[in-house]
Parts: C-alpha cells; sequence; structure tokens
C-alpha cells in the first residue's frame, strides 16, 4: 500500500510539475529573445542592400527609408507606452490600427513584419527582400513564438503596413513618376548634364513630394547661390578656383583628401567607360551611410529594441524632409556644376576626383542631409557621441572615427570639394540649410511621452 501511495506521489509530482513547465505563460518562454534588437537591425540592413541593388536614387532611398522606418516603429510601439505615435505629428498620418485588447502578441515580430512588407512594396526586387522575411519569420518560430501569437503577430504587422502605405500613397511619389524630366536650359549659368554618361537631371519634381514635417519644400529655403560669372575677378571665379586647386596641394594633404572625398562618395551609379564598354559600380546612397551610422550608434551604445527604432525613425524623418527641402532649391537655382565651368573656362582636361552626380550643384545634398540625420542622432545621443563609422568597409573603404556626429557631418559636407563637384557656398549653406531641418524635425516629433 505504501508503494503504491509512493507511486501516486512521484506521478501526482510529475504532472504538477510537466503542467507547470508546458502550461506557463509564452511570453516567458520567448519574449526576452524576440525583443534583440539584431531583428530589427539586420531588417534595415537588408533593406540598404535591397535600395543598392536596385539603384534607387538618393531622393527616392530616403522616402523607402522614412516609410518602412516608421512602419516598424509604429508595429513595435505597443510594447512600449512610454512612446508616441507618430500619427498626428507628421504630416497627414492618422491613427494607427491598435492591437485586439486582451490578446498576447510579438511586437517585434509585427515590426519586422511591417517594415519588411512596407520596405518590399517600395522596391523592385521583391524576391530579395521576400527571402529575408522568411528567414527571419523563420527565426521567430524557431525561439518559440507559439503558433496563434505568430499569426496574430504578423497580421498586426500587415495592418500596420498597409496603413503607411496607404499614407504614403498619398504624397504625389507616383504623380511625380510621369511629371515632364529636365529640360536643359540656354543660360550658360544653367546645370547641364556631365560625362561619362550625360544623365537626365535626378528627381527634378522631389520638391512636390509631401515633407513628413516641414510645411512645405520652401520652409528652409537659404540664401541664392553666387551668380554665375565667368570673369576672372568675380566672386564666382574665386569659388571655382578653389574647387580648381582643392587637390593641387602637398601629398600628404592631397592623399587625405582624396581619402575624405572617397569615403564619403556615396554615389549609388557610378559611370565607368573602357573603349566603347560603359558599366557601373553600386554604391550605398548618402541616406544609406546615415542609416549605417545609426545603426553603429544603437548598437555602440548597448540600445535595445525600440531605442534603436528611435534612433532609425528620427533619423530618416530628417534625411527625407533633407532630401525635399535640398531638391527644393537644387532646380530653382539649377546652378552649373564646377566640372562644367572648368572645363570651358580654365582647363578642358581636368576630371573631378568624384564623378559628377546628374543634378544642379546647390545646395549639397551631403551638406544638407549629412547634417540633418547627425542633428536627429545628437538629440538621442548627445553631442560628444564617438564612434567608429564602419559603414564603407563592405564597399572596400577603411573606416574612418569621429568625436561626435556633427564632426562626421562636416567631413561628409567638405569632401564635397575635396571631391571637385561643389563650390564652398553649396557646402557651407547647405549645412546651416541641413541645421534647420534636423533642429525643426526634433522640435516637432517626440518619441517619448511626458
Amino acid at each position: 500500500m505504501k508503494n503504491r501511495l509512493s507511486i501516486f506521489r512521484a506521478f501526482l509530482f510529475f504532472l504538477v510539475s510537466f503542467l507547470f513547465y508546458t502550461c506557463k505563460p509564452a511570453s516567458a518562454e520567448y519574449k526576452s529573445e524576440a525583443a534583440n534588437p539584431a531583428f530589427l537591425h539586420r531588417s534595415l540592413s537588408q533593406l540598404t542592400d535591397v535600395i543598392v541593388y536596385d539603384i534607387f536614387s538618393p531622393p527616392v532611398a530616403s522616402r523607402i527609408y522614412a516609410y518602412a522606418s516608421i512602419a516598424g516603429y509604429e508595429a513595435l510601439l505597443p510594447d512600449f507606452p512610454e512612446c508616441r505615435t507618430l500619427a498626428g505629428q507628421l504630416n497627414g498620418l492618422e491613427a494607427t490600427p491598435s492591437p485586439e485588447a486582451g490578446k498576447e502578441y510579438c511586437f517585434p515580430l509585427a515590426s519586422a513584419r511591417a517594415l519588411l512588407q512596407t520596405g518590399k512594396a517600395l522596391i523592385f526586387s521583391e524576391d530579395k527582400m521576400e527571402a529575408f522575411e522568411n528567414e527571419i519569420l523563420k527565426e521567430f518560430k524557431n525561439i518559440g513564438v507559439p503558433d496563434d501569437v505568430f499569426e496574430r503577430s504578423v497580421a498586426y504587422g500587415d495592418a500596420v503596413s498597409k496603413h503607411i502605405l496607404a499614407w504614403a500613397n498619398k504624397d504625389n511619389y507616383k504623380q511625380t513618376r510621369t511629371a515632364p524630366k529636365y529640360t536643359i536650359q540656354d543660360d550658360p549659368g544653367t546645370w547641364k548634364p556631365t560625362p561619362p554618361a550625360y544623365m537626365d537631371g535626378i528627381e527634378p519634381h522631389w520638391k512636390d513630394i509631401r515633407a513628413l514635417v516641414m510645411d512645405s519644400s520652401m520652409q528652409f529655403a537659404p540664401p541664392p547661390p553666387t551668380a554665375f560669372d565667368p570673369d576672372k575677378k568675380s566672386r564666382f571665379f574665386e569659388e571655382t578656383m578653389e574647387v580648381y586647386a582643392a587637390l593641387k596641394v602637398e601629398d600628404s594633404l592631397r592623399s587625405e583628401r582624396l581619402a575624405i572625398a572617397s569615403f564619403w562618395d556615396c554615389n549609388p551609379y557610378v559611370s565607368h567607360q573602357v573603349g566603347h564598354v560603359m558599366f557601373a559600380t553600386k554604391k550605398i546612397t548618402p541616406g544609406g551611410h546615415w542609416m549605417g551610422i545609426a545603426r553603429l550608434a544603437a548598437q555602440s551604445a548597448g540600445k535595445n529594441i525600440m531605442e534603436s527604432a528611435e534612433a532609425y525613425v528620427l533619423t530618416s524623418i530628417a534625411l527625407m524632409d533633407g532630401f525635399i527641402s535640398c531638391w527644393d532649391e537644387k532646380y530653382r537655382s539649377n546652378l552649373i556644376r564646377p566640372e562644367t565651368v572648368i572645363n570651358a573656362y580654365i582647363d578642358e582636361s581636368w576630371l573631378p576626383a568624384l564623378q559628377t552626380p546628374p543634378f544642379p550643384e546647390y545646395t549639397s545634398g551631403h551638406s544638407v542631409i549629412s547634417r540633418a540625420a547627425a542633428t536627429a542622432l545628437t538629440s538621442l545621443y548627445g553631442d560628444n557621441f564617438s564612434f567608429v563609422d564602419s559603414v564603407e568597409v563592405r564597399f572596400g573603404l577603411p573606416q574612418r572615427s569621429f568625436p561626435s556626429f556633427y564632426k562626421a557631418s562636416e567631413e561628409a559636407a567638405i569632401s564635397r570639394l575635396y571631391g571637385g563637384i561643389h563650390y564652398r557656398p553649396a557646402i557651407e549653406n547647405g549645412v546651416k540649410q541641413g541645421q534647420k531641418v534636423g533642429d525643426y524635425v526634433v522640435e516637432n516629433v517626440k518619441l517619448r511621452k511626458g
């Protein structure tokens, strides 16, 4: 009898233990692993890879980053009640769908799904995004997300993505796809296509894209550029000669300037011509470089998944509005590039260190968007956040170290003079323009309550 009682007690203990371990809340099993910010970082990196592969122009790339980052942020939000929705803060964005009350969700999964689905809808190579997404979803399955929670979370990510895409669909992007191309003007001081590809002007109607935070594309219009004047005594000619002489310095300084120009080149489509054969080298866009810096900063500072999402979303918003502001001025002032002026009036055989991008000169896009992004990141990490920028290592460039985001943005700006593609006013006024955009974004986009 005692033996039977002992066996019964042992069985009862086993049964209770089994029920305890198998029936305890699923959150204790998978949520800590699901909250690993690596899922978010890898998803953004995949988006960058596809943007590079599909050769999107810098302004278009900024739009892709912004909407994808916003979708990922909004889908993660229910897990972080201390954070604010972007609905009502961004132009035209209405309240994001809410998850079903009383149901369990894996919001990092929903966030990854929303980000990747949104990104997939905005790029060309959907198969590459889909293959990566399938891999990520499988990883969430492998860490033990229950089937019902998995399906519910994916559905929520889809709902957020559809909401963001419906909003994106009203930003005038589609209308600009059928707008007239840039028309070359007879005025000698206006921009002309440059060798070797003599490409048409990129995105001449980008100012018509709805800004995310700014009131209009003209809100932070800079002062006009120095008027074109080929007279050797003119201020414009002096600015041109500064570009011409930027690399006519002692070898050590020349090498450093070339290294800086190359590091910040970020030209997504560099044309090469060998004989009668022309081919292109694909590279990261300037916005993609700063999204990479946002990733490095979050990883270096050990930020959690929401803090990382905040860095991406604020940076991407600053980038998109920065491009809209900059492109508004580019096609208004429509200033000729240094390469065209130098070849016509100074040295017909001169070539810039970097390939001249296919759009007007003023203001410098790198100067504007780098300062805007640096301002966004500085608001999150402070002005003395030192970091090692290894974003370009995968493209064959060595890493560079910076004591702050602002210092990095200043180097990005002056790199365009060293590269032979911008006059100084486009750089200096571009930095001021980017600062105003960045400040406005930081002042008007509040990510935390209270």
